[in-house]
């Protein structure tokens, strides 16, 4: 089994979104911690961001974060809510012969959710990392990691990977 980390949205004008149950500051903090966990292992970190599509310039802080992507990251950019469709994820990861996904990042009911069931659709295991997303508000975030994601795989915490 090759698991790889993918990290959703963590752009600066997504983090500095007022987020909860977890600042995005905080989900900032455990998403770094884990990137770390995986590079150390050798396992791969996939660094997802949106670009708004049919727009000339995008908006501030549409990158990533300063210092978030380390060399033999894989980067991709998505023009939708999840990071499957219209990328080349889904080649990049058969590429490197991974079959779970372990997700995070922002925010958990839009891009972290799209992408876990685009991700089951794709048949890849799926597992969570609660404490590394936060949500628009607690009550939906706590749903989608409470109802939802329990259907599609494992709801773990960063500690469980470090």
């Amino acid at each position: 089994m090759t698991s790889a980390l993918i990290l959703i949205d963590l752009m600066p004008r997504i983090v500095a979104l007022p987020l909860a149950p977890h600042s995005g500051e905080e989900v900032l903090t455990r998403c770094r911690r884990l990137a770390e966990v995986f590079r150390a292992s050798g396992r791969p970190v996939v660094l997802v961001r949106v670009e708004r599509p049919n727009t000339a310039e995008q908006p501030p802080g549409s990158g990533f974060v300063d210092g978030l992507v380390r060399p033999g990251d894989v980067e991709v950019v998505k023009r939708t809510v999840g990071a499957f469709h219209d990328t080349d994820l889904h080649d990049r990861l058969r590429d490197l012969g991974v079959d779970t996904l372990v997700l995070a990042g922002l925010v958990t009911s839009m891009g972290v959710e799209s992408t876990a069931r685009a991700a089951s659709d794709h048949g890849y295991q799926v597992e969570f990392v609660a404490d590394a997303m936060s949500g628009f508000a607690a009550d939906e975030h706590e749903f989608a990691v409470e109802r939802i994601f329990p259907r599609f795989g494992e709801v773990r915490d960063t500690a469980a990977y470090i």
